[in-house]
């Protein structure tokens, strides 16, 4: 056990600082961190024969850390890849945003001049948390806030967020919502 201990001081101290100069951009030092500390792990515990008897409890089927990692996708990722068929929503959620669902303390996001707008899409609460919540859906996670956005775009179109129209009416995601809009009259 003081081979480990000491294996584990010496290796995080040399192999950690290579990778300490990349903190955080876009959360990746964590990430960094915890597939190191795994790798880590894994390596002292094979060398120094520990865990030889585990009978595959940390096999592919039980565990995937470090898949799971890696295949998060950032805010500005997920809106991009939830409004593909409606790249002008895409729009409204940089506008509104910036591509952030929660603030600096994990908290979700609110509007900085109405604090009843929440998350990414800037959902206000005052006017749609009833209707949500019969929906069933939590404005306050990524999936529910742009869950809540698909629907009131279908209901409303861009109306709720004529507040940011300013940002979102010049881009070309606008211009091709427009022309499809005249088309199908």
């Amino acid at each position: 056990m003081v081979v480990f201990s000491i294996l584990s001081k010496i290796g995080s101290r040399i192999l950690w600082s290579n990778i300490k100069e990349k903190r955080r951009v876009n959360g990746l030092y964590l990430k960094l961190r915890l597939i190191f500390q795994i790798t880590a792990i894994g390596l002292l515990m094979s060398v120094s024969g520990i865990g030889a008897n585990f009978n595959g409890v940390l096999s592919q089927d039980n565990i995937d850390i470090t898949e799971n990692v890696q295949s998060e996708l950032t805010v500005e990722e997920y809106v991009n890849k939830y409004f593909s068929d409606v790249p002008v929503l895409v729009e409204v959620a940089r506008c509104e945003s910036q591509f952030r669902q929660h603030d600096k303390n994990g908290k979700t996001l609110v509007g900085f001049v109405n604090k009843s707008d929440k998350g990414v899409m800037q959902i206000n609460e005052y006017y749609h948390l009833d209707r949500a919540e019969k929906l069933g859906i939590d404005l306050h996670t990524i999936e529910g806030n742009t869950a809540y956005a698909r629907y009131l775009f279908e209901k409303e179109g861009l109306q709720p967020w004529i507040s940011s129209s300013k940002c979102w009416k010049k881009t070309e995601a606008y211009s091709k919502y427009r022309t499809e809009l005249a088309l199908n009259r």
